[in-house]
């Protein structure tokens, strides 16, 4: 039909008609599937693997693990493939994965708050020695993980860590990750609020509960009473950071949506002050909203921060206050404090509340092994102790020491390369998993990073600012690069023969805290891995050189010119 005034539709192009599929969000009536992953979860739920685990799987032998289970749900319960040896990083994206898969696993010990008993940690590293290979790396978020773990072995081990009181369970998976919390909570002098009840009550509401056992992604938490901001508070999926109201006194204010990987956002505040005991009410409350509205069609827009980054923070409060938290009010509260030191790490010999002292220290880039790990819980109770923690920055911490103790338990440290008094190298360098054993990864990092501590540290043997130094073997950002004065994120690169080789993209001046925000990126600026000890020095000498009184490196790094920072 020939086009008229009357039809002008009849020149238009046609345009192919397709259903909208929505979000894929539950709570807009999108339960049908939408991608293999979410199929996988509708099928089975991943904490049910468990029984196959102890019944089928470590009896019949890895060859004996249902697809499904072997890439899927067994993250409910902490284990994840590791990486076959040999296969170079310019694989990683081209491998299938039952190419990329070893016949032996990585295990994550979940260990919320970072809290351990030293016989919960004996029995950790008698774990590792006996199944691990002697690994133990403690990670960014108080977890330790082990490697070449046997599905063989793993109900043994289960037991084992069990009989004190530990768990793995949805230590990985789409569903509510470790909670991480202040190391310190209730014995730090300076502590606004003890998080602890809290954190134990959020615990009891959620982990092993098939009401969450089914979320979008995975679902990370923070929760500190701490006036130095030391759970990385903004890139969680929710967090609740200490402050004093003016007239409600101490309790928290409340930040989701927050998150790194490919795509970072920071979190926003919902200027809500919540007390201590409605802290586990608004937390589920959360944990909810993500489950119900959270996007399940497309992956990699599956975290909250996509969600909050759409509706907005008054609206996501709206929501909480309306649907999941029967109409109540929040009320609403202050943001927390600019803290005063730039540390947060608790590294070092510090006065408790009670009179003792804890001490914090600083293993190399995370990589402790199960000798070690014994050594520490046996130097903790030579001296009194009974309590260690885990820092989100790879770091311990002995609680509980007597005045008496302290000299000779930072001589015991220092005698297993545990310094109490490390350089700033040694003290701001991090690293993820990386080639060695990551399925992701491209590069490798732990060992770069601990040569690059030694590196440093004889160059630069008097460079004393706060400096941090983050190692990332893939895009992933699971060591946090985007946020680091120095993000290393691992790529192959072109070295001077014109060949790839291991090297990495720089991020510079990203910060966490009140002024937290992303590094920049130079353009064009890549690093080999054998040139990066010259580029870091050539950077940290100009930072010295040209920085004004008090300034920090990230201040210093968003001024700089290219050139200074090339």
């Amino acid at each position: 039909m020939a086009a008229t005034p009357q039809n002008p539709a009849a020149s238009a192009p046609r345009r192919k008609v397709s259903r909208h599929r929505g979000e894929g969000q539950w709570a807009a009536g999108h339960f049908t599937p939408l991608n293999g992953n979410e199929q996988v979860k509708k099928d089975d739920d991943g904490l049910n693997v468990r029984t196959r685990i102890e019944t089928i799987y470590s009896k019949r032998g890895f060859d004996s693990i249902d697809p499904s289970d072997l890439r899927g749900r067994m993250r409910w319960w902490g284990l994840y493939t590791q990486r076959k040896p040999g296969i170079d990083g310019g694989k990683t994206a081209v491998l299938e994965p039952e190419e990329l898969d070893d016949e032996y696993f990585m295990l994550r010990v979940r260990i919320d708050g970072g809290a351990l008993t030293t016989r919960q940690l004996r029995v950790i590293g008698e774990i590792s020695q006996e199944f691990a290979r002697g690994t133990a790396d403690i990670t960014d978020r108080q977890n330790v993980q082990y490697h070449w773990i046997r599905i063989e072995d793993v109900p043994a081990i289960w037991e084992r860590l069990e009989g004190v009181g530990l768990s793995t369970v949805t230590a990985c998976g789409d569903t509510p990750r470790v909670m991480i919390g202040s190391p310190v909570a209730g014995i730090a002098e300076d502590e606004i609020i003890d998080a602890t009840p809290a954190l134990e009550e959020m615990k009891r509401r959620v982990l092993n509960n098939k009401a969450y056992s089914n979320l979008p992604r995975k679902f990370k938490t923070a929760i500190s009473g701490s006036p130095v901001l030391d759970v990385v508070h903004e890139i969680n999926d929710v967090a609740f950071v200490g402050v004093r109201h003016p007239e409600h006194g101490p309790g928290f204010d409340v930040w989701v949506g927050g998150g790194l990987s490919t795509n970072p956002k920071l979190g926003v505040r919902l200027g809500a002050w919540v007390p201590l005991d409605e802290v586990p009410d608004v937390y589920e409350g959360v944990i909810s909203i993500f489950r119900d509205y959270g996007y399940r069609r497309l992956r990699n827009r599956a975290r909250l921060k996509f969600l909050v980054a759409d509706w907005g923070a008054e609206k996501f409060r709206r929501v909480l206050e309306d649907e999941y938290l029967g109409g109540r009010r929040l009320i609403d509260g202050p943001a927390p404090e600019q803290p005063v030191q730039q540390w947060r790490d608790h590294v070092g010999v510090h006065r408790q509340l009670d009179g003792r002292y804890y001490v914090g220290f600083a293993p190399r880039v995370g990589r402790v092994d199960g000798t070690t790990l014994t050594k520490v819980a046996e130097l903790a109770e030579a001296h009194g102790s009974g309590r260690v923690r885990t820092t989100v920055e790879q770091k311990m911490i002995i609680l509980d020491v007597a005045e008496e103790q302290v000299d000779s338990l930072v001589e015991g440290l220092e005698a297993l390369d545990l310094t109490a008094r490390p350089s700033s190298f040694r003290r701001g360098t991090m690293a993820c998993t990386g080639i060695e054993f990551c399925k992701l990864a491209i590069v490798e990092t732990k060992e770069r990073g601990s040569q690059l501590i030694d590196e440093l540290e004889r160059r630069l043997p008097d460079f004393d600012q706060p400096i941090t130094i983050n190692l990332n073997g893939c895009p992933n950002a699971c060591a946090r690069i985007q946020v680091a004065d120095i993000g290393l994120k691992g790529q192959l690169v072109l070295g001077d023969d014109g060949e790839q080789v291991e090297g990495y993209q720089v991020h510079l001046g990203g910060a966490l805290g009140l002024e937290a925000g992303f590094g920049r990126k130079v353009r064009g600026l890549k690093v080999t891995s054998k040139e990066l000890p010259d580029y870091i020095e050539r950077v940290l000498k100009r930072y010295q050189a040209e920085r004004e009184d008090g300034e920090r490196f990230a201040t210093w790094a968003a001024r700089a010119s290219e050139e200074a920072l090339s």
